[in-house]
């Protein structure tokens, strides 16, 4: 479900607060493909369907990176923030990848509101907590901090 807040004073109304859980997401291999064309990393454990059935993990996996960047198109189902000018990634304080995800398995995002804080220029920075799920795995397939920047 979709949290919606207007203007800054809404987004700081968020601190510490959890917004939920994305729905499922498949990962396909046509998703994992095209990431790596994209990349140019078509390192057999993601793209060499054969060979990959062979390895660690009995089958392809997705790119961490794209894990990783699945977490913007995911997070647009948990906040929308309306009444403001802009917002910006403004990076990460940490990322991690603790498992794998196989082609075919189901991802989702949980996040919640670590801190929000003024900055200069009438606006605020809000830092979070995302955790990639992986539909039947206990362990999160990517752990990161992201902080965006919003403006009046």
């Amino acid at each position: 479900m979709t949290t919606t807040v207007n203007g800054l004073d809404g987004l700081r109304s968020l601190a510490g607060k959890d917004l939920g859980h994305t729905e499922w997401l498949e990962i396909t291999q046509e998703r994992v493909n095209t990431f790596a064309d994209a990349t140019d990393d078509h390192q057999w454990i993601h793209v060499d369907v054969d060979r990959a059935g062979q390895g660690p993990f009995g089958g392809p996996i997705a790119h961490g990176y794209l894990t990783l960047s699945l977490v913007i198109p995911l997070f647009v189902e948990l906040l929308t923030v309306e009444g403001i000018t802009m917002g910006l990634n403004y990076g990460l304080e940490k990322v991690r990848f603790p498992s794998p995800v196989k082609v075919g398995a189901r991802i989702r995002l949980a996040a919640k509101v670590v801190s929000v804080d003024d900055v200069p220029g009438n606006g605020v920075q809000s830092t979070f907590d995302f955790v990639v799920e992986v539909d039947g795995q206990d362990k999160p397939a990517c752990v990161a901090r992201p902080i965006y920047r919003h403006y009046a």
